[in-house]
């Protein structure tokens, strides 16, 4: 920003629109500079926004979708510019707009549904509603409580994205924490806002709707207001999440998206980032919601519905892909599946164990881990399922694993055979006239194998069952213990980023056991080892030619 000299400084474009006497609305947001002045708080300016007049029309722009026939500026720019004006959050602007009655029904006549719902004013409404919400909590709550029908309207626009944003924000599922919290968030109870949201999965087949639906009920059990903590984890909710998925020609979309909230229950900080997580610990409202021993037995209740999804024997479907064929292929809802008895076993609850157990459930996923070998997705979740099951310290369940699911005996054949099969009866085939490529789940297995090694030092009935079979052995000392050696990245001659020999090979189990990959630690780390824009060309040059005089 330049200083202003006296006498020397030229006049705002701004104020010399607001020195003529006939200027319009439209002529200040023609202006290039009228944001900066309004954040710079020009007296002359907001006096003229804050008028009730100015931030009709400013809402109008937000609201009103324009003729096709409009000028480019009316349809994109004016918008634009009048939404950043409300969030440049000066306090006179917006006490125009939330006390006057006539006012908050314009900005709120759009989620009428007779109103055209375009994405591009729905994300400008949006930005203007959250701003209400964080600088102008009260007077916003008690207008929306005043008009009960605001809610179900913005459930019914759950599609869009930036209206689900304000739902999440509204029933304060989110970091943000507003003033007298309890107070404003009791009454939503009262009208049932999580029941609308569920019935989303039922009353429409948009699978945007799903997602969006399932993103606020994930929200809310990160973090719920204490009004809602109980309801969404009662069993009674569960099993209404279940009911609208195994309706009748539902789309897979509400099975999937319905299960991300189960999971979401049973570990709700899945896919919580580092930041949030850190940002949690320092507040000292809301609840962090568990499932209790009820919660999962209703969802228990469903297992056996959801393994008969399972079964791949009947579908006839055929996905050709650039190594072969898939017959058919594994599908998002089946994937969901077992990412939902991953996360079941890993909670610790025994009953759960045992009706997996029971329901040969643990056994089926292993058999799909095999059936296809290219689904690194499936073969994540499966070697969780049964690092899972060997770190129980529950031996029926070790047992089940090792003896009825022939894990052993299932890796040692896998290696056996590790190209593609050119079976017609697989699920994955090989193509025809082409060398049949490498099995991919050929990481996970040795992964799988390690970690049996590890834990047969403290356990018994590994250590006993590895030593029966007469081929562990031989595999471990002329393949496995190779491999290991080939793909041991700490004794590699190119050397390996210090941040990241530091760390311990299961850090990300200690830190988030939920989380797959550190991308942001990953990215710095990166970023470290390889000095990415911070240094100049000789610089670079002179870190390589000492980098290379070293490994010499």
């Amino acid at each position: 920003m330049f200083w202003h000299v006296p006498g020397l400084s030229a006049a705002s474009p701004v104020d010399t629109i607001l020195d003529k006497e006939n200027f319009k609305l439209e002529d200040l947001l023609d202006e290039d500079e009228i944001i900066q002045e309004c954040k710079a708080l020009n007296t002359r300016l907001i006096n003229f926004l804050r008028d009730k007049v100015q931030v009709e029309l400013l809402l109008r722009y937000i609201v009103e979708e324009t003729p096709e026939d409009a000028e480019k500026k009316r349809i994109f720019r004016f918008p634009f510019i009048a939404c950043e004006i409300f969030i440049c959050e000066v306090d006179v602007i917006l006490k125009t707009l939330v006390e006057d009655e006539d006012l908050m029904n314009l900005l709120f006549s759009f989620l009428k549904p007779d109103h055209p719902h375009g994405t591009l004013l729905a994300g400008y409404f949006g930005k203007v509603v959250i701003c209400l919400m964080l600088r102008k909590t009260l007077p916003l709550m008690n207008y929306v409580q005043g008009h009960p029908e605001i809610v179900s309207q913005v459930v019914d626009l759950i599609g869009i994205t930036s209206i689900m944003e304000v739902l999440i924000r509204l029933i304060g599922a989110d970091e943000t924490m507003y003033t007298s919290y309890a107070d404003s968030m009791q009454w939503l109870d009262d009208i049932q806002v999580l029941e609308m949201i569920v019935d989303k999965f039922s009353s429409s087949d948009s699978a945007e709707v799903h997602a969006n639906a399932a993103e606020i009920l994930c929200a809310v059990t990160r973090y719920a207001p204490p009004a809602l903590a109980t309801k969404i984890s009662s069993p009674s909710f569960v099993g209404r999440l279940f009911h609208h998925a195994f309706e009748d020609s539902r789309p897979k979309s509400v099975l999937v998206h319905s299960l991300s909230v189960c999971i979401s229950l049973l570990d709700p900080k899945r896919l919580v980032s580092a930041s949030y997580q850190a940002f949690r610990s320092q507040l000292s409202h809301g609840t962090l919601v568990t499932a209790s021993p009820e919660t999962v037995n209703g969802m228990l209740d469903s297992l056996g519905d959801l393994l008969k999804l399972l079964d791949v024997s009947s579908a006839e479907s055929i996905l050709p892909t650039t190594y072969g064929s898939l017959q058919p292929p594994l599908g998002k809802h089946r994937l969901k599946i077992v990412e939902f008895i991953s996360v079941l076993l890993s909670i610790g609850s025994e009953v759960a164990e045992m009706r997996l157990i029971h329901l040969g459930a643990i056994k089926h996923v292993i058999d799909l881990f095999f059936e296809y070998p290219f689904n690194n997705f499936l073969h994540h979740h499966v070697e969780n399922i049964i690092v899972s099951c060997l770190e129980s310290k529950q031996d029926q369940l070790i047992a089940h694993v090792l003896d009825e699911c022939k894990l052993v005996t299932r890796i040692l054949e896998a290696e056996k055979n590790s190209a593609l099969s050119v079976d017609l009866t697989k699920r994955t085939l090989s193509s025809e006239g082409k060398t049949p490529p490498r099995n991919g789940f050929v990481g996970h297995i040795t992964r799988i194998s390690n970690k049996l090694i590890q834990l047969a030092n403290s356990d018994s009935t590994i250590q006993s069952h590895l030593q029966q079979n007469s081929g562990w052995a031989e595999w471990h000392s002329s393949i496995l213990t190779k491999r290991n050696a080939v793909e041991n990245v700490y004794q590699w001659a190119c050397g390996r980023p210090t941040s990241l020999q530091d760390r311990g090979r299961d850090s990300d189990d200690e830190d988030f056991r939920d989380r797959d990959y550190d991308v942001a630690a990953l990215a710095s780390n990166l970023s470290q080892a390889f000095k990415y824009g911070i240094h100049s060309n000789e610089d670079v040059d002179d870190e390589v030619s000492s980098s290379i005089t070293r490994a010499r």
